[in-house]
């Protein structure tokens, strides 16, 4: 699957610059076919790593059992609890698979962002900022690379291109 053509100024040879109308020029202009090759993969190795640790945020979901999230849930007043306990762990764990291998990759990620966006209004954001006290910093992090990935799709590297479809 080859990658689609990168988008950006490029010079009388056909190669790609950076240093387009509006951009910061490189200071080793000799680097804009290195990074030009690796934009996508840098991509999708984004996607798949954010995508494995919210899965393994769902698994530990899945572990606890409904029950138990359903607890945790009714605790900061996320009622019915039972439907927003099932709904973060299929987000987590069906909805992280998918933004792995890049399916329906839009759709889960503005998804997984509305959800980590909850938890930062609910949950996090009373606690501060710092992650190791239940501050907000990761979550806030997770949901701002959700709704980026809601917005870019999947890439050359997914199903969706596979497909040829988007949601």
């Amino acid at each position: 699957m080859a990658p689609r053509a990168v988008r950006g100024a490029t010079d009388i040879q056909g190669k790609y610059v950076m240093n387009g109308a509006g951009e910061a020029k490189l200071i080793f202009p000799g680097l804009a076919g290195i990074y030009a090759q690796w934009r996508e993969i840098a991509y999708a190795l984004v996607r798949v790593v954010i995508g494995y640790i919210l899965l393994m945020h769902g698994w530990g979901k899945i572990n606890t059992g409904i029950v138990g999230i359903s607890g945790s849930m009714a605790k900061y007043g996320l009622e019915p609890s039972g439907l927003f306990a099932g709904s973060a762990m299929i987000l987590e764990t069906v909805g992280a698979v998918c933004i792995i291998i890049g399916l329906f990759t839009r759709f889960f990620a503005a998804a997984l962002a509305i959800e980590l966006g909850i938890a930062f209004l609910v949950v996090h954001m009373t606690k501060g900022f710092a992650a190791g006290q239940g501050g907000f910093e990761y979550v806030l992090l997770l949901g701002i690379v959700m709704f980026a990935i809601a917005l870019r799709g999947g890439g050359p590297y997914s199903l969706d291109r596979v497909i040829g479809k988007e949601l």
